[in-house]
C-alpha cells in the first residue's frame, strides 16, 4: 500500500509501527531526513549551475533534483560511484531542449540542454508536453523520480517500422511507487533516431536522446550514475520518498 495513501485515512503512525515490528519495510522506505550536508550540498549546486540551466518548468525542478541526488548519495555513498547527473525536465515541450548531464563533484554541465523523448503512454499527441505519467507495466509512459544507472548493453528498437540498434543503459528505480517498476518495465536510457536536435518523438516510456549523443553520454552514467526524471507533478513532488528526504 502506498504511504501516502496510508496518510489520507490518518493510518501513517500506526502502520509504519507495524510494519517495523514485522520486518517489512524495504530498502526504498528506509529514507531518512536530510542532514545539514545535503542542504548545504543542494544550495551550492543550484547556486552553481541554476543559470546555465533554462528556461525550466517550474523553479524548485533543479533543487528538487539535486536535494534527491544528494540524499542518495549521502545514504548510499557506495552505490553512486560516479559524479554524474542525468537531468530532464518534463514540463517542457519534445521541441525543446530538456536534458542535461552535470558534474555533481565539479558542480558544471557536461552537455546540454538537448532534446529528450517522453513516453507515448504520457500524451496523445506526438509532440508536445507530457501530462500523464505511471509506474504501471505496459503503459508506456513515463516514470517520475530518482534512478540508479546500471550496466550498458546492445539496444535494439523500432522505428517507424524500420529496426535499429543503439546503445542502451538500464536503469534501477529508486522513488518507491512512481519508478520502481523501471526494470520490470524495461525503461532504460538510449539513443533513438526519432530524437533530433530540434524535437523528440515519443519512446515506451524511456528518456531517449539522439544516437550519438547516447554513445557519448550514457558510458559516462553507467554503473553508479544517477538519473532524475522531472515534472511538475504537486504529489509526486510533496510525496516522492528522496524529495522528502532530501528536504529541510
Amino acid at each position: 500500500m502506498r504511504l501516502h495513501a496510508l496518510r489520507e485515512h490518518g493510518l501513517i503512525g500506526a502502520t509504519a509501527i507495524v510494519l517495523v515490528a514485522a520486518g517489512f519495510i524495504t530498502a526504498h522506505a528506509e529514507v531518512r531526513p536530510a542532514d545539514r550536508a545535503v542542504t548545504a550540498n543542494t544550495r551550492s549546486a543550484v547556486a552553481a549551475l541554476a543559470r546555465g540551466v533554462r528556461p525550466l518548468s517550474h523553479p524548485k525542478a533543479l533543487e528538487t533534483a539535486f536535494r534527491s541526488y544528494f540524499a542518495h548519495l549521502s545514504q548510499h555513498p557506495q552505490q553512486v560511484t560516479k559524479p554524474y547527473l542525468y537531468f530532464v525536465d518534463y514540463g517542457l515541450p519534445s521541441t525543446k531542449p530538456r536534458g542535461y548531464v552535470f558534474d555533481m563533484k565539479e558542480l558544471r554541465i557536461v552537455e546540454g540542454p538537448f532534446t529528450v523523448a517522453h513516453g507515448r503512454g504520457s500524451s496523445d499527441m506526438r509532440y508536445g508536453v507530457p501530462s500523464r505519467f505511471s509506474n504501471r507495466r505496459g503503459s508506456a509512459a513515463t516514470s517520475l523520480g530518482l534512478y540508479l544507472a546500471q550496466e550498458l548493453y546492445d539496444f535494439n528498437g523500432n522505428a517507424g517500422g524500420r529496426r535499429y540498434r543503439s546503445i542502451g543503459l538500464r536503469l534501477r528505480g529508486l522513488s518507491e511507487g512512481y519508478n520502481d517498476n523501471a526494470r520490470i518495465r524495461g525503461v532504460v536510457a538510449h539513443g533513438a533516431p526519432y530524437v533530433t536536435s530540434k524535437q523528440a518523438g515519443r519512446s515506451e516510456g524511456c528518456p531517449a536522446m539522439e544516437q550519438p549523443r547516447a554513445w557519448r553520454l550514457l558510458p559516462k552514467l553507467a554503473n553508479g550514475g544517477m538519473v532524475f526524471l522531472f515534472a511538475p507533478e504537486r504529489e509526486w513532488m510533496t510525496e516522492d520518498p528522496w524529495i522528502v528526504a532530501g528536504a529541510e
